[in-house]
């Protein structure tokens, strides 16, 4: 008699057989449990989702590298995204153009000379266009005005500070020309084109192995010439800005090699011891 009402009280305070709500000591666990499988629900939820938008994780990187002051460092990872079958590869090239167009058009802007300089982003590279009438190119000359001067020497200062080579192409529009200078429209896109070439050079100071002048005359418009305004766009000299990933090639000039390991051991020898422009009319 006495074991069955011992029985009885062991299994109304939570014993064997007690109700669920006698457990207090364990009610946690069930908060828990739902817990984790709201979770998985959440990163199943995620780990179905196999598209990528790349234009805003660009926009992402670019903002966390603007938040820190610096370029994106370690970029190039892969990015797994809804599994093996869906992989994305973020290339380094890619996220290097990206960065170099956001440090020139930043030149371009502080400069007021939005409506003279244009940037834009091309697979592998940068196109930075400088259009002559906006900058005041002389008509039918190759002389740098001085504010194709001011414009060359912002934006050649970021270029000389990044890991790029830099091809000039001189373009004209279709109207031809003849002059004592320029027989044609391929000799006055050349000369642009070396005269733009031989400031970055000589007045910037980037290496000459980096830099190459082509002339294309009236032979690539961006815009077909059936309209004033389209010759106007025409008539530009573009940088094409293509940035190297990985270490030195061939091509590199044995100076910048130098001059890389002077500044490293320099360093370690230190840690040892311790504006708007007015567009005007030219033809070509």
């Amino acid at each position: 008699m006495s074991r069955r009402r011992r029985s009885g009280a062991f299994e109304a305070h939570g014993g064997r057989g007690g109700s669920h709500d006698g457990g207090g000591e364990l009610r946690w666990l069930l908060t828990y449990a739902d817990m984790i499988t709201l979770l998985l629900a959440f990163f199943i939820m995620l780990y179905s989702m196999s598209i990528l938008n790349i234009g805003k994780f660009n926009q992402l990187a670019l903002s966390v590298r603007s938040g820190f002051g610096g370029p994106l460092e370690g970029a190039g990872a892969s990015l797994t995204y809804g599994g093996m079958a869906n992989k994305v590869e973020i290339a380094p090239l890619q996220v290097a153009v990206e960065n170099l167009a956001v440090l020139v058009d930043r030149q371009v802007h502080d400069l007021h000379l939005e409506r003279a300089v244009s940037v834009r982003r091309e697979r592998n590279a940068v196109v930075i266009s400088l259009y002559a009438d906006a900058l005041r190119f002389p008509v039918g000359q190759a002389t740098l005005s001085e504010a194709c001067r001011r414009a060359l020497h912002r934006i050649g200062r970021v270029l000389a500070a990044q890991p790029a080579s830099i091809r000039v192409e001189g373009h004209t529009c279709n109207i031809p020309i003849q002059t004592a200078l320029f027989l044609s429209n391929w000799e006055l896109s050349a000369a642009r084109a070396g005269a733009v070439a031989r400031y970055l050079v000589e007045q910037v100071g980037i290496a000459p192995s980096r830099v190459i002048a082509v002339a294309y005359g009236d032979t690539r418009p961006r815009y077909p010439n059936d309209s004033e305004t389209h010759r106007r766009l025409n008539r530009r000299v573009d940088l094409v800005v293509v940035p190297r990933i990985g270490p030195p090639d061939l091509h590199w000039d044995l100076t910048e090699v130098r001059r890389a390991f002077d500044a490293a051991g320099q360093s370690r020898g230190q840690a040892d011891g311790e504006e708007t422009t007015d567009e005007t009319e030219s033809p070509w």
